[in-house]
């Protein structure tokens, strides 16, 4: 089967005749290299004038890397998903949470003697 007929193929979206000479030159450039703990190297390319980050995330893995190669940064530690009843026990002492239970199941048992409704 021949082809479909296509006219612009093989070329690219904004290629004109002339290339690069018609955009203008390219900005002057730096490669910088980040280097996580699981050894990964991830080179950057930043325009010269541009600010270099202390740290970017690793394209592989995900961890933070820096520019130090022997000293990469450590892998964030992450904390377990918590209860609400984990919140509270941080915020409350056994003694507190038993005086706390105590007032709740007088208030409702008074409620109960009056003839409350509750819902």
């Amino acid at each position: 089967m021949a082809g479909a007929g296509n006219a612009i193929r093989g070329s690219r979206v904004g290629a004109g005749p002339m290339g690069e000479a018609e955009r203008g030159d390219a900005a002057p450039r730096q490669t910088v290299t980040y280097f996580c703990s699981h050894d990964h190297r991830s080179v950057v390319t930043f325009a010269i004038e541009a600010s270099v980050p202390e740290s970017w995330d690793c394209p592989k893995c995900g961890l933070p890397a820096s520019l130090d190669s022997e000293n990469p940064p450590p892998a964030p530690k992450i904390e377990p998903y918590k209860t609400h009843l984990a919140y509270v026990k941080e915020r409350r002492s056994e003694t507190e949470a038993a005086s706390i239970l105590d007032e709740a199941v007088a208030l409702l048992r008074s409620r109960r003697k009056a003839g409350e409704i509750i819902f």
